[in-house]
């Protein structure tokens, strides 16, 4: 049986860009659901705002799940915990698309979730396990990428999907990759045992360290600050920038490909310049943000920014989970699967922030300032986190 030390590599294995894709194909399940509620509540005969919770029973799982199947699978080797993660997300998405009625579906979505969210913390943990320190970041941005992916590609791909074969279609695919990536891991994935089995009372432990909780409300508001604009994005598109429709769906993939280049840029900059990382990216949003409030009416200066979101936005993120698994350094299970409720809850919560904002009649571009609030928020625990430690910048 290999040991950490034993495939621990000073480059990155390609067994973590697997962790990555599936990532994505889980992730998207997510944010294709959205793009199909007229089409499942005409089938289900039920109405649209229903048709809506099954959005919100997936992140609920998601948000309460992580800490939970971390806790039940912490003694589980982590190849087996990623593989009954995929078995029972590919288990629960098919038995919702097998039902016929609301309920049956609703519980599938919790299920799918709480799956998700468990592969989800044990995949970084592996991806953190398999490289060397000073890989670290680079390694998690791998792996969150497949979230960036997901938000961007997968759930568009997979309304496409469904468009053309039938709501249940864009399903069927995710499950179907899923399945192909969980066999895929099986074989290439090294079965990774820590030298000193963790035990639960040092996770707990660890949980109680102030910092941890503060880096977690670093996760939460620079999530919600880019997804507070991305939830209304496509509205302040085609309503405030007056884009045509059909071109809607090319200018929110440079927001993905933004994501991508912010992704690639905070993996290899967060390693050494932790702070440094995310409180440029935490600026560069509130920028961004305020931008947009003023000048949403200018579609070509839109495109840009949008684009520019994309990088500011992604380029935290590699930060805030290495910041996650610094101080929680020796137990990091439960930690990390902490902060994965903390990204869902930024990202429950943003869209929820900027639509008071819009119901309260400040118009679509109101969630610029609702972004820049949140990012201007986000610098509190992030310098707070750097004066406390005093790590380097």
């Amino acid at each position: 049986m290999m040991t950490i030390s034993n495939v621990t590599q000073s480059r990155i294995p390609v067994v973590v860009y697997l962790l990555g894709i599936s990532l994505f194909a889980m992730g998207s399940s997510e944010f294709l659901i959205s793009g199909v509620l007229p089409k499942i509540a005409e089938d289900l005969q039920i109405s649209l705002p229903l048709t809506g919770t099954l959005i919100s029973t997936f992140a609920v799982g998601v948000l309460l799940g992580a800490a939970p199947m971390a806790v039940a699978t912490l003694h589980w080797p982590k190849r087996t915990t990623l593989l009954i993660s995929q078995a029972l997300f590919i288990a629960a998405t098919a038995a919702g698309m097998l039902s016929q009625g609301y309920w049956s579906l609703l519980v599938s979505r919790i299920v799918g979730g709480v799956a998700y969210a468990g592969f989800w913390a044990v995949a970084a943990t592996t991806a953190v396990n398999l490289v060397t320190k000073e890989h670290t970041a680079k390694a998690l941005s791998i792996v969150v990428s497949g979230l960036s992916m997901a938000m961007v590609i997968g759930g568009p791909l997979g309304t496409m999907i469904s468009d053309i074969a039938g709501w249940r279609a864009g399903f069927w695919v995710i499950a179907v990759v899923t399945l192909i990536t969980a066999i895929v891991l099986w074989f290439m994935l090294p079965e990774i045992q820590q030298g000193q089995s963790p035990a639960l009372h040092i996770e707990l432990k660890t949980m109680a360290r102030p910092g941890l909780w503060v880096a977690y409300g670093t996760t939460i508001l620079t999530t919600a600050a880019y997804m507070a604009i991305f939830g209304y994005l496509g509205a302040l598109l085609i309503d405030t920038s007056k884009l045509t429709v059909t071109w809607l769906p090319a200018v929110l993939s440079l927001f993905g490909i933004g994501a991508f280049f912010g992704l690639t840029i905070g993996g290899r900059t967060t390693d050494k310049y932790p702070f440094r990382t995310l409180i440029i990216g935490t600026l560069g949003v509130m920028l961004i943000s305020v931008a947009l409030a003023f000048l949403a009416e200018n579609l070509i200066i839109t495109i840009c920014l949008v684009f520019l979101l994309g990088i500011f936005g992604f380029v935290v993120n590699p930060a805030v989970m290495n910041r996650v698994y610094t101080i929680a350094d020796g137990a990091p299970t439960l930690a990390g699967a902490t902060n994965v409720s903390a990204f869902q809850l930024g990202i429950t919560l943003a869209p929820l922030l900027a639509g008071l904002a819009i119901n309260a009649g400040y118009g679509l571009a109101s969630i610029g300032w609702v972004g820049a609030l949140l990012a201007m928020t986000a610098l509190i625990p992030i310098l707070l986190d750097y004066y406390v430690n005093k790590v380097k910048c």
